[in-house]
């Protein structure tokens, strides 16, 4: 493992990259958001979803059959890319990087309720600027750089501005695109154009790279294109839209043709992109990686159904097995790779960044986590030891979920350990074999216990060297409340709570909860899932900072989090500015208080308490000025 970590960039320039005498080749990034490995027809395994282009960049060099994420989830994922460190190492295990509070490193968490055996760890929300970038490293090199499309690592001072690149846009921090992605928008100082209507962001972005891509023909460039797409909220052109009703095949799992439709965009981009390299000339000396940042999307709903289906791989986004991380990859590097090549070498996000320098003979003495798999281009089979995911949360509302855990997977085996998720706080082995089982079907672990020995062995060294905070074990763990049973079984929304329903004392919920008022508190009942109710402030507030002030206690558990909407934007958007509150779920009344800044005229606010079935009875909540002066109160211990 140590070897691995030190791994150190120092190779000299090889064939098909730069000499003396050739420019050095440019780099395109390509990384889409939420496609799963069943979205593209990479693989064999849709009917219903088409990716032309993506089969085009194919064509020209090496499509990785067993590529994976980081983590099941975004912003880890985007942090290993960058840096070539693994998640655990970061600090950055969940996707709150657009939150407003600055969390450079991951701490152990506090608190947990009495049915779940460990308390999770608290993550980073930004990409800590001590590490060197990819970004930073080939702008010292000589490159032009430029970032297009979501970054979701941080804003100021952590935005891609100032993490190496020399433009950003849309420049825009959050975890989606802003408002939809067909115009209008709602993009801060970035307008659709005004000559075309109902412009797709994703045609705009792949404009943008195209113009940028032109300025820069002459000289050495790193294009990062991270789309927006196929990431929530879930619209796309109307015309593709009804293009794919005609398709739905309903005893197909993918039958989404919204989801088909965004699909689509996705790979028209990619088609721009390679469209432009052809057209200035420089595909010969364009090295061209296109990859996702996790599984595919299957617990959201679009059009009746779930955005995607990863089968024949089990779970998908938020879950660690094979759905969850296994992803779409491709790279063309030319004159090296063989055009229309496959491999089945394990490769990981964290080997972008050491694999990249590796083959553009850039040296440097940064240590990865990742290796370079430059002997894979090259058609041989990789030195590797293992691969790591870390994801010490849980996300019971994803289907195929498992409470916070740890991976390692050597060549066809992959054990999965649940954090003290056994017998007397143990920690609880999962053992797989991906060749005979790729679905993850039949647990192992029983009748490999030396091989579960071994691999677990490896994970400990794992977490040890990266300095990994981990679960710990929950003092106040109740063994009967916790049934091992429900693991992998997603919490089932009720229907009915799911829609709005009767206010309460002036709130509304939004899903998966009931209100109602009693003569002490607002009584917030979860059915689980995500949980939350709104407030229409009788006049918006102006802009400025604020914090907010809780009295409650809860039953329930998970991360809590308070929301505000700003003036001109839909309020469907309130998750891109929220505060954590660190909810203590014992049952017990406590106080919690959170800073905050609008930014714009705030005209309601959203409380989201908890992530699992249970009771919140809401004291008091008040919202202060930056003089302290109470400017909103909700206060029902006293009424």
């Amino acid at each position: 493992m140590l070897k691995r970590f030190f791994f150190f960039v120092v190779v000299l320039m090889t064939f098909g990259v730069a000499t003396a005498e050739s420019p050095k080749p440019n780099v395109v990034l390509i990384l889409a958001d939420d496609l799963g490995w069943s979205d593209t027809t990479l693989y064999g395994t849709t009917k219903f979803f088409r990716t032309p282009n993506i089969e085009k960049l194919a064509a020209r060099g090496m499509t990785f059959s067993r590529a994976y994420s980081a983590s099941p989830i975004c912003s880890p994922t985007r942090g290993s890319i960058m840096t070539g460190l693994a998640p655990a190492r970061l600090g950055i295990t969940v996707p709150a990087c657009h939150l407003p509070e600055v969390v450079l490193k991951a701490f152990p968490g506090v608190h947990a309720a009495p049915d779940q055996p460990v308390i999770q760890p608290l993550t980073a929300t930004r990409l800590d600027s001590r590490y060197t970038t990819l970004a930073e490293v080939l702008k010292k090199a000589g490159y032009a750089t430029g970032h297009f499309g979501k970054w979701h690592l941080g804003s100021e001072p952590y935005s891609p501005l100032e993490q190496g690149f020399d433009v950003d846009i849309p420049h825009h921090p959050g975890p989606g695109p802003a408002g939809s992605y067909v115009a209008p928008w709602k993009f801060r100082n970035f307008d659709p154009d005004p000559d075309t209507p109902n412009q797709h962001i994703e045609d705009r972005m792949a404009e943008e790279a195209t113009r940028w891509m032109e300025q820069h023909k002459d000289e050495p460039f790193f294009l990062n294109y991270w789309m927006f797409s196929v990431h929530a909220p879930f619209d796309a052109k109307k015309e593709l839209i009804e293009k794919y009703k005609k398709q739905v095949d309903p005893n197909d799992p993918q039958k989404s043709p919204t989801y088909a439709a965004m699909v689509e965009s996705m790979d028209d981009a990619v088609g721009t992109l390679l469209e432009t390299i052809d057209r200035l000339g420089i595909a010969d000396r364009t090295i061209i990686v296109f990859a996702s940042d996790n599984g595919g999307n299957m617990y959201d709903e679009v059009d009746g159904t779930s955005p995607t289906s990863n089968f024949p791989l089990r779970g998908g986004k938020g879950t660690m097995f094979e759905g969850g991380t296994r992803i779409p990859c491709v790279v063309v590097w030319p004159k090296v790779v063989a055009a229309a090549s496959r491999s089945d070498q394990l490769v990981q996000t964290t080997d972008f960044m050491p694999t990249l320098l590796d083959m553009l003979g850039v040296k440097t003495e940064i240590p990865f986590d990742g290796i370079s798999v430059v002997p894979a281009l090259k058609g041989k089979n990789l030195q590797r030891e293992s691969l790591f995911t870390f994801f010490p949360h849980d996300a019971p509302q994803v289907p195929d979920w498992l409470p916070p855990a740890v991976s390692v997977t050597d060549a066809e085996w992959k054990l999965i350990r649940i954090f003290h998720g056994g017998n007397d706080g143990n920690h609880r082995c999962l053992l797989f074999n991906l060749r005979n089982d790729p679905g993850e079907k039949t647990d192992l672990a029983a009748a490999e216990p030396d091989r579960v020995r071994e691999m677990d062995a490896k994970i400990e060294r794992f977490l040890q060297e990266t300095g990994a905070v981990v679960p710990i074990p929950n003092p106040a763990f109740k063994p009967e409340l916790y049934d091992m049973s429900k693991i992998g079984v997603p919490v089932k929304r009720n229907p009915k709570e799911s829609k709005k329903g009767p206010p309460a004392a002036g709130w509304t919920p939004l899903h998966d909860c009931s209100l109602k008022k009693e003569k002490d508190s607002l009584v917030v009942e979860s059915v689980g899932g995500d949980p939350a109710l709104v407030y229409y402030l009788p006049k918006p507030l102006p802009a400025g900072k604020y914090s907010v002030e809780a009295t409650l206690s809860a039953t329930s558990k998970g991360q809590a989090q308070f929301f505000w909407n700003e003036k001109g934007i839909a309020p469907q958007f309130f998750r891109d500015r929220s505060v954590l509150l660190h909810v203590v779920h014992d049952g017990r009344q406590h106080d919690y208080r959170a800073e905050f800044e609008s930014k714009h005229e705030l005209p309601a606010v959203r409380f989201d308490p908890s992530t699992a079935t249970g009771t919140i009875r809401i004291a008091s909540l008040r919202l202060k000025d930056a003089e302290g002066k109470i400017v909103q109160q909700w206060n029902y211990s006293n009424k």
